[in-house]
C-alpha cells in the first residue's frame, strides 16, 4: 500500500484549504517544509495535561501536517520524512516531552514505514507557552524523492 493509501486507511482527512496569512507547506527545491501546525488541545503538559493527551494532540498535528503536504504536493507519495521538530508546552518539571512527540513521529511511521521512508531526525522540546495556548506544535521536512 502506497503512504497516500495508508494515511488514508488511517482516517486521515484531506481537505482543500484556503491560502491564509501564512504558508502552511512550501517547496523549496526538492523539500517540502511545513509550517508548525497546532493541536486543538490547549493547555500545558504536567499542569493538568497528561503524556497521554499530549502524545494525541502531537498525533493531531502530525495528521494536519499530511493534509497540508497533500495540499502542496497533491499526494503523500514519492516522500521521505526527514526532520520532525515538536514543541510541548510544559510545566517546568515536565520531562516527557519525547514520549509526548512520539505521537507524531508514530504517525508518520504508520504511513512511511518505521525502517523506511518515515524513519526521521526528530527534536522534541519543552517551551512555557505556545501560541494560542496549544498543548503541542509540530513541524516536519519532506524530501520530495526522485
Amino acid at each position: 500500500m502506497t503512504p497516500q493509501e495508508t494515511a488514508q486507511q488511517l482516517g486521515i482527512v484531506f481537505e482543500k484549504q484556503t491560502p491564509g496569512y501564512l504558508n502552511l507547506c512550501i517547496r523549496s527545491g526538492n523539500q517540502l517544509l511545513s509550517s508548525g501546525h497546532v493541536s486543538t488541545l490547549k493547555g500545558k503538559l504536567g499542569g493538568g495535561l497528561t503524556t497521554e493527551e499530549g502524545y494525541a494532540a502531537a498525533r493531531e498535528c502530525a495528521a494536519k501536517i499530511l493534509n497540508s503536504v497533500w495540499n502542496t504536493h497533491g499526494t503523500l507519495d514519492g516522500l521521505r520524512v526527514i526532520k520532525v521538530l515538536g514543541c510541548v508546552n510544559s510545566a517546568p518539571e515536565f520531562i516527557e516531552q519525547h514520549l509526548v512527540i512520539n505521537g507524531a513521529s508514530d504517525l508518520l511511521h504508520e504511513v512511511f514505514g518505521k525502517t523506511g521512508d518515515g524513519y526521521h531526525a526528530r527534536s522534541a522540546l519543552g517551551f512555557a507557552s505556545l501560541p494560542t495556548g496549544a498543548a503541542v506544535e509540530v513541524e516536519v521536512v519532506f524530501e520530495v524523492k526522485g
